[in-house]
């Protein structure tokens, strides 16, 4: 079992409404870029910090217990693996928080990037940037028990339910092409989708698999997962997002293509996610 699924099980459901969505010091940045043209102090939003933002309420399994600066969790654990890749010390970096909508929206940024699970789509890259990949996630329906979802084993079944997702998120645009039959409606965000699954508004919701793991095993009482949803062309890759033309792009993805490259991030997924995908049955 993975570090995350024993902190989520000792946290329990009252010290969460829903979970959805310690590095070592390195040397100070540098105040001029190199040879090559890297980012300088002043590309940077603050100079001398390196300013990660995150959700207004950052979930486990990527931040525990909502506390991004312990490097707990796996968002958390790649942020500070990317900070002392560029060479911040984890003194150095401050974080801030954002709403999903509003950090994808083009214009000025509070931060050098933002990491809450944001899927790397074309028509984002018209307002923001984005780093290279740091993971790619599967999209998974989950549904109450003895609802009108209870016994669906395949696309087809899903044809007859109303589900709910976030607002411009993968989940919707994966279950729009998946299951276009199916009545779809779209929230703010993931709280108020499980919300009205609760309220029997909607007979079952979309989320990424991992999301959607410790959601039936730990969060929404009474849950299970319908199954995972096949890509359909749609891949959930997930980047740091970055102000439009940022000079600060290349860096932070050369960064990440380096963890990547020497096992880092695999590492990290393992610690974190391991296990949250098992047993899901692929809907076909």
């Amino acid at each position: 079992m993975s570090r995350s699924l024993v902190r989520a099980a000792s946290v329990g459901v009252a010290a969460l409404a829903f979970v959805l969505a310690g590095c070592s010091s390195s040397p100070a940045p540098a105040t001029s870029g190199d040879a090559a043209g890297g980012p300088v102090a002043e590309d940077y939003v603050t100079p001398g910090t390196f300013t990660i933002a995150t959700g207004e309420t950052a979930y486990e399994p990527y931040f525990i217990d909502d506390d991004p600066e312990s490097g707990e969790g796996f968002e958390a654990a790649v942020a500070y693996a990317v900070a002392e890749k560029l060479g911040f010390a984890a003194e150095d970096v401050e974080w801030v928080r954002t709403s999903f909508e509003a950090a994808i929206a083009p214009g000025p940024k509070s931060f050098d990037v933002n990491i809450q699970q944001y899927t790397i789509t074309d028509e984002r890259k018209q307002g923001v940037d984005f780093s290279s990949p740091y993971y790619s996630a599967s999209q998974s329906v989950v549904a109450l028990k003895g609802g009108a979802a209870d016994g669906v084993s395949d696309i087809a079944g899903l044809a007859d339910l109303t589900i709910g997702a976030m607002a411009n998120s993968t989940s919707a645009q994966t279950l729009e092409q998946v299951a276009p039959d199916a009545e779809e409606r779209l929230y703010n965000s993931n709280e108020d989708a499980v919300a009205a699954l609760g309220a029997g508004q909607i007979d079952a919701i979309v989320l990424d698999t991992p999301t959607a793991y410790l959601a039936v095993n730990f969060y929404i009482e009474n849950s299970f997962f319908v199954g995972e949803l096949p890509p359909a062309g749609i891949q959930d890759e997930w980047g740091l997002l970055l102000a439009k033309d940022s000079p600060l792009t290349p860096a932070v993805t050369e960064a990440v293509d380096e963890l990547r490259a020497d096992g880092t991030l695999a590492e990290l997924e393992k610690e974190w996610l391991s296990g949250l995908t098992e047993g899901v049955t692929l809907l076909q």
